[in-house]
């Protein structure tokens, strides 16, 4: 494996497709070190933490106690909207790292604002059509009547605030996972096995809950690894964040937004599944139909920013 980011001598890279990511990772490569991505991550833990502890502290004696105690589930529409909006510290946290290690403005971890908002859009359209025709298209339930959790009218009433949360926690994950990891490793690696892999097995890890999923644990874990590779390969051929942001915000919007886990994170859900992600039978349904989507979009992706 060679440390030599455009190949030996400064050649191309060997890797003709990933190619337009070359404009995310130049900015890193004078401070490719791997001591300095390292360093960033410790940086951003510690944001992170902190930033959350402030949050804490400052919501305490503001939110009822029913409010404050729902922080770490969101089972209910305000507290879910914080937990979502809080996201954003990780993003504070990446640029911030970005900026003092390496030296970079933070619009050069998401790409030129044009082509990402270009990208962006060009595949959310795509993939809400997908989405209208798996509405449409049987079949028309998970085996099991969906559960109704917040009425129509607050629902609708909360969807501005509700769209611009999820947004607000996909593009951060975005920004950590497939900005700064991926270009970090990019710069400093140039055999795609390290920076497709390690930064998806990281996202991965942060999607352990075995308290919540039990012996799916495992399963999800598997998905959140196939997700990451995906999404790292989708932002290497697009040279930007725009169609990993999009893929990423249409899947949670589905999974936060429509149809919720009665587990966690369901305060602004429409409805509720009818079985949890600890069990078997529908649970694993549910689990293939995701896996099998997974590829479907990465597809509708391929194909929007190739137009």
């Amino acid at each position: 494996m060679t440390d030599h980011p455009t190949g030996p001598n400064g050649a191309p890279p060997a890797w003709p497709a990933y190619r337009p990511q070359d404009r995310l990772v130049a900015p890193v490569r004078p401070y490719a070190q791997l001591w300095r991505t390292l360093v960033g991550c410790l940086m951003i833990i510690v944001i992170v933490i902190g930033l959350n502890a402030v949050l804490r502290a400052l919501l305490q004696p503001l939110l009822p106690a029913d409010w404050f105690a729902d922080l770490a589930f969101g089972r209910l529409p305000g507290p879910t909207l914080i937990l979502l909006a809080s996201f954003g510290f990780l993003s504070v946290a990446a640029l911030a790292a970005a900026n003092l290690l390496q030296k970079r403005a933070p619009i050069t971890l998401v790409g030129p604002p044009g082509l990402v908002v270009m990208q962006f859009w060009r595949v959310l359209r795509l993939l809400l059509l997908l989405g209208l025709a798996l509405l449409i298209l049987p079949p028309w339930d998970m085996g099991a009547p969906l559960i109704p959790n917040l009425p129509w009218g607050r629902w609708l009433l909360l969807l501005p605030l509700s769209l611009g949360a999820v947004l607000i926690q996909t593009s951060a994950e975005e920004l950590l996972f497939r900005g700064y990891l991926q270009q970090s490793l990019a710069a400093r690696f140039a055999h795609p096995a390290v920076w497709l892999i390690v930064p998806s097995l990281l996202f991965a890890l942060g999607h352990y809950a075995p308290e919540q999923a039990g012996a799916n644990a495992g399963l999800i874990v598997i998905w959140a690894a196939v997700f990451g590779l995906l999404m790292a390969d989708l932002t290497a051929r697009a040279g930007s964040l725009g169609p990993a942001m999009a893929v990423h915000f249409f899947n949670n919007l589905s999974a936060l937004l429509i149809t919720a886990s009665p587990g966690t994170l369901n305060g602004l859900a429409l409805y509720l599944l009818p079985f949890g992600m600890d069990g078997g039978g529908l649970a694993h349904a549910w689990l293939a139909v995701d896996f099998a989507l997974m590829p479907i979009c990465w597809l509708v992706a391929r194909i929007a920013i190739r137009r």
